[in-house]
């Protein structure tokens, strides 16, 4: 080999065996996963056969089973069928598993079968990160992001796209009929154009029926939509025009100091508006501090929401979006009405008052009427409504989302902060797990492949703040 490093002669009979221990350096993650399984009291979590039966065959451990799945989310190996392979020739695997390795049938019912215990264990991690001081901040970021699910677009379907299917289909049925007709006229070559045209038009109304099949499954979905793959996978649509996709919409409250993830859900909900208060609670539950402050971007802004987060004593700071068109038509919004609370009136940008009037209930929330006697001669009402009077409504808890705008513009830089807290950990997690986010179908399946991405971030966050060995040394403690 001349003077080049040379290898060991794989066919050399060695005298005593190496230790897999001498493998693995104190400073290898695998070290960490092995230390806060053997932490878990797995039973309590709700991790089936975490205690041996008397009779059958014997089953593998649950702890080997999470370590596997654990080491396969942080190193990017999802798939169970990739997990058996790893487990046979991966060293660090061998040293996790105690050289165990499952067929991938027994993997992934692990995972099925124990969904909430990981879930659990994922808690029970971010626990350990408030007990070892690292989630002391007193504020907290919420944001929501789209995943996609194994569904494709095209089969999933709501009421408007089954519609343009249906007449699609029903046109190219036409066509290809005349097209027929035209064939059976013809002499030369007609025979076979007419066969490919009746194959044609028999696979066409096969779609038809599939299509009349979908529409009753439509009438009974409470939401409008059917996904065919995935029957809980949703379309939701994302910031870019027209980059919809079919999927899941993934919360997270995320503490601003060291980017860990404090709670965590999946939803089929393609809307934030709903999740506010409830992962406030998650939060609250998770963090150390008696006071905490969460701030969210305008898709969480709810009336009901906010007020639900003022009574659990969390403190929200979401930005109302601007939904009226006055702007845009250039005249004046609500914003340009200023609320006077000791006379119950508003004054409005001439300067004139507008008082209370009477109260309705509208979708369940009571609305206050006002208006002024004087719009019709105000010099101003070109400006400010095409109608006879301006009339502003007023909800009966709006002093609560006035509260909160005024501390929103105490804190300047509130959206900065969750934008540079909350959407890094959603980029790594999408990184992380690629085109095709989720392998699994439904809504828990999902829920717990989530989870296990979670508790990777977590842990790589974790062993990047505070090291591999006194990391390890902390959760044996």
């Amino acid at each position: 080999m001349g003077r080049f490093v040379e290898g060991q002669d794989r066919r050399q009979a060695a005298f005593l065996p190496d230790c897999l221990d001498d493998y693995v350096d104190a400073e290898n993650p695998v070290r960490v996963i092995d230390a806060f399984v053997d932490e878990l009291d797995l039973g309590g979590l709700g991790f089936e056969r975490a205690r041996p039966a008397a009779t059958g065959r014997p089953a593998y451990h649950p702890a080997m089973m999470l370590k596997l799945y654990v080491y396969g989310y942080m190193n990017r190996v999802q798939s169970s069928r990739r997990l058996e392979r790893e487990a046979g020739r991966n060293v660090e695997l061998m040293w996790l598993t105690g050289k165990l390795a499952p067929d991938f049938k027994t993997i992934a019912d692990f995972r099925r079968d124990n969904a909430e215990a990981i879930k659990a264990a994922c808690r029970r991690f971010v626990g350990l990160c408030r007990g070892f001081g690292l989630l002391g901040s007193a504020v907290v970021a919420l944001d929501g992001s789209r995943f996609k699910a194994v569904n494709n677009r095209d089969r999933n379907f709501t009421r408007a796209k089954l519609e343009r299917w249906l007449r699609d289909t029903d046109e190219s049925i036409a066509r290809y009929m005349a097209e027929l007709d035209r064939a059976d006229r013809e002499e030369d070559g007609a025979s076979e154009k007419a066969e490919r045209l009746a194959d044609r038009i028999g696979r066409l109304r096969a779609r038809m029926a599939r299509l009349k099949e979908i529409e009753k499954e439509l009438e009974a979905a409470p939401d409008g939509q059917v996904s065919l793959t995935d029957p809980d996978a949703r379309s939701m649509s994302t910031s870019a025009p027209g980059s919809g996709l079919v999927g899941y919409n993934v919360q997270a409250v995320v503490e601003p100091e060291y980017h860990l993830i404090v709670a965590h859900e999946v939803t089929n909900i393609g809307h934030d508006r709903a999740h506010l208060a409830t992962m406030v609670d998650k939060a609250r539950a998770e963090m150390a501090g008696e006071s905490l402050t969460v701030v969210a971007d305008r898709g969480y802004f709810d009336g009901e929401e906010v007020m639900a987060c003022e009574a659990a004593g969390v403190v929200p700071i979401v930005p109302k979006p601007d939904t009226s068109s006055a702007k845009a038509d250039g005249r004046f919004s609500k914003n340009d009405f200023v609320y006077e609370p000791e006379t119950d009136s508003y004054r409005c940008p001439a300067g004139e008052r507008l008082t209370f009037r009477y109260s309705t209930v509208e979708d369940g929330r009571t609305l206050r009427r006002y208006w002024a006697s004087v719009c019709p001669t105000c010099p101003l009402k070109a400006h400010c409504t095409p109608a006879k009077q301006r009339r502003v409504s007023r909800w009966e808890h709006e002093a609560v989302l006035e509260a909160m705008h005024k501390r929103l513009e105490r804190m300047p830089g509130a959206m900065t902060l969750r934008r540079s807290t909350v959407e890094h950990p959603f980029g790594t997690l999408k990184q992380w797990m690629g085109t095709t986010p989720f392998l699994t179908r439904g809504l828990q399946n999902v829920g717990t492949e989530m989870s296990l991405s979670v508790l990777a971030y977590n842990l790589k966050r974790t062993i990047g703040i505070m090291g591999v060995a006194p990391l390890a040394a902390a959760l044996r403690r």
